[in-house]
C-alpha cells in the first residue's frame, strides 16, 4: 500500500467510523473498531480466557472464528462483509474512532508522544508521511518490523502484532521503513551476559564457532527457505508455516536472524499470494509453537 485514500462522509444512517473503516479495507488496511480510550473491544463469552484455544493474551493469533469483535489487533480485517456484520455493526455503534493493524498493511508506525520526541525524529530519522495526534505525531513509513514500545522516552514502535488510532491522511511522502527504525526494536546486549572479547570455548555446545554465527551457514538457510515457498505448487499455507517453523527452529534462539531475513521470508510467501495478515499469523504461530 502506497497511499491512503480520504476517508469520505458517511451515508445514510451509518456510523462515520464504519464508513473510514469500510474506506481503509478498500485500501488494503485492516481495521477494527475502538472505544473510549483508544481501547479495543474485549473478548466474547466463548472467548473469555483463552477459552476458544486462541491468541493467548491477545498477542498471538490462533485458531479461533468468533464472529465478533474478539482479540484487540488480531481482529483487525480488510473483509467488509466482515466489517459490516451484525457483530461488528454493534460493535462500529459503540465505537468512538477506528484502529488499524500497521503491519497488517506493511506499514510502521513511529509513535512520538511529545515536543521532545518530535524533535528527536526530526534529527534521527528521514522525513516521512506524518500525521498530527493529541500529544504528538504519527510518522508512518512503508515496511512492517517487530513492535516495540518505550523504545526511547515519549517513542513507541507500531507495526506487526500492534494497532493504531486511525487519525486521517496527514502531510507528507510516506518513505521506506528505514535502518534507523528498525534499529529501534534491537535490543542491546546486557553487558552481564556479554562473552569476553576472546571467548573461544564452544558455543550453545557444539564444537569450534557456533555454525549460526557464519554467514554462509545462515545465508544458505534462508535461501533454501525462500526457494521452497517460491517452488510451492500447492498448500501454500501449509508450507509457509512449516518453512517459518523450520527456520525459526534452527535460527531463532540464537539471535542470528534479522528483520532482513524475516522480510526475505515474508515477500516470498507474499509473492506466492500470501497476505500480510498470512505471514504475520503464521510467524507468530510458530514462534509460540517452538516456546519463543
Amino acid at each position: 500500500m502506497t497511499q491512503l485514500t480520504p476517508v469520505r462522509r458517511a451515508s445514510g444512517h451509518r456510523p462515520p467510523v464504519l464508513d473510514t473503516a469500510l474506506m481503509l479495507a478498500a485500501d488494503g488496511v485492516p481495521v477494527l473498531p475502538l472505544q473510549a480510550g483508544k481501547v479495543p473491544f474485549g473478548n466474547c463469552t466463548d472467548c473469555t480466557g483463552n477459552a476458544c484455544g486462541g491468541r493467548p493474551n491477545m498477542k498471538t493469533p490462533g485458531p479461533c472464528h468468533c464472529p465478533g469483535v474478539c482479540h484487540a489487533w488480531a481482529a483487525a480485517t480488510t473483509d467488509r462483509a466482515v466489517i459490516a456484520s451484525p457483530p461488528w455493526l454493534t460493535a462500529w455503534d459503540r465505537a468512538v474512532c477506528v484502529g488499524y493493524h500497521p503491519g497488517g498493511a506493511g506499514l510502521t508506525v513511529v509513535d512520538l508522544d511529545d515536543a521532545d520526541a518530535i524533535a528527536w525524529a526530526r534529527t534521527a530519522l528521514p522525513a516521512t508521511l506524518t500525521v498530527e495526534t493529541t500529544r504528538g505525531q504519527h510518522w508512518i513509513y512503508r515496511g512492517a518490523m517487530r513492535s516495540v514500545n518505550g523504545v526511547r522516552p515519549g517513542v513507541d514502535v507500531k507495526s506487526l502484532m500492534a494497532y493504531a488510532r486511525w487519525l486521517g491522511n496527514g502531510t507528507g511522502d510516506m518513505a521506506p521503513l528505514p535502518d534507523a527504525v528498525r534499529a529501534l526494536a534491537v535490543k542491546e546486549p546486557s553487558t552481564a551476559r556479554r562473552a569476553p572479547q576472546g571467548l573461544t570455548a564452544p558455543l550453545r555446545g557444539h564444537g569450534g564457532e557456533c555454525p549460526h554465527r557464519t554467514p554462509t551457514y545462515l545465508e544458505r538457510g534462508i535461501t533454501m527457505a525462500v526457494q521452497r515457498i517460491t517452488e510451492a505448487r500447492s498448500a501454500v499455507h501449509a508450507t509457509v508455516y512449516r518453512t517459518f517453523l523450520a527456520v525459526l527452529s534452527t535460527h531463532g534462539r540464537c539471535g542470528c536472524l534479522t528483520d532482513a531475513h524475516v522480510n526475505r521470508l515474508f515477500t516470498a510467501a507474499q509473492a506466492k499470494g500470501e497476505s500480510p495478515r498470512h505471514c504475520t499469523d503464521a510467524w507468530a504461530n510458530a514462534l509460540t509453537t517452538l516456546g519463543l
